[in-house]
């Protein structure tokens, strides 16, 4: 009988196979890649279980995509190296895309840090109430 942990790895196993073995067929052609581009990884994506293939693994790169950053308006280029990073290092989900430029990302998450302070310290007031 296998333990848990030893099934974990061979479902997360199974799920890389089957990624390889699906994106095979995409990647098997040559890729003229357009300057500025950045190459897909099929592997070291997030497993996703969604039936589609997004657009950039079909394409077999990342390329730059201009966004309206949803705060403040102002019209950025979510470049080809963020998307590469956002995908395949910090793991993102595949079928999500930038919305927020850097300022406001910035200012995003200050505004959460100070929200989540003040709300840690309403908890610490309420529990030394007696």
């Amino acid at each position: 009988m296998k333990s848990n942990k030893q099934r974990r790895q061979e479902i997360k196993a199974q799920r890389l196979r089957r990624i390889v073995k699906k994106t095979r067929a995409v990647n098997a052609r040559p890729v003229d890649r357009p300057a500025g581009t950045v190459e897909v990884t099929p592997v070291r994506l997030r497993a996703t279980t969604s039936y589609g293939i997004p657009d950039f693994v079909r394409r077999g790169y990342y390329q730059d995509r201009p966004f309206h950053c949803k705060d403040c308006g102002v019209e950025e280029i979510w470049t080809a190296a963020q998307q590469r990073w956002w995908y395949e290092v910090a793991q993102g989900d595949v079928w999500t895309t930038a919305v927020r430029c850097r300022a406001c990302r910035r200012q995003e998450r200050t505004r959460k840090a100070e929200a989540r302070r003040i709300h840690l310290e309403g908890l610490a007031m309420k529990r030394a109430q007696p």
